[in-house]
């Protein structure tokens, strides 16, 4: 194991969209995350964009730098802390409760997620022109739960 985070976030939207709702607890299989929707199937979610991860210390200094970002407002479905960043990209392993996920690729801003920051610089997210400050995209290699507050193990 190289590091361990924590849990802090579980995001969901029946309807699809943003921006996804709190939960206390998740199943996840290998589609994504039980009680989410996508309505965009083209460009989120199947198989190879199952489940939706975000960093809160970005979210947190995002929001310190006068952003109207909130956990859910970027459609991430986990929230994690305490892993650094630059450690995160594709074919990185994380086990969260009894899921096991692999990171497959960044998460590419759109305009729907405008409004969780000032002036609709939704583009502070793109991996392509600010490294690290990125959410990501992960397949499920283990299907199981998760909840508030289990460990976050990066695997590899």
């Amino acid at each position: 194991m190289i590091a361990n985070g924590q849990l802090v976030g579980l995001h969901v939207n029946p309807n699809g969209g943003v921006p996804k709702l709190a939960v206390n607890s998740l199943e996840v299989n290998k589609n994504g995350c039980v009680g989410d929707k996508q309505n965009n199937r083209k460009h989120h979610g199947g198989p190879q964009k199952a489940v939706c991860l975000f960093c809160h210390e970005l979210l947190e200094h995002l929001s310190n730098e006068g952003h109207p970002i909130f956990p859910g407002s970027t459609g991430e479905n986990v929230l994690i802390s305490g892993l650094d960043p630059e450690t995160l990209g594709p074919g990185v392993v994380l086990e969260i409760g009894d899921v096991v996920l692999e990171i497959t690729e960044d998460a590419h801003p759109c305009k729907k997620i405008e409004s969780s920051f000032t002036d609709g610089l939704f583009s502070l997210l793109s991996h392509k022109q600010h490294p690290y400050n990125t959410r990501w995209y992960a397949k499920v290699l283990r299907e199981g739960h998760m909840s508030i507050g289990d460990e976050v193990h990066q695997l590899q």
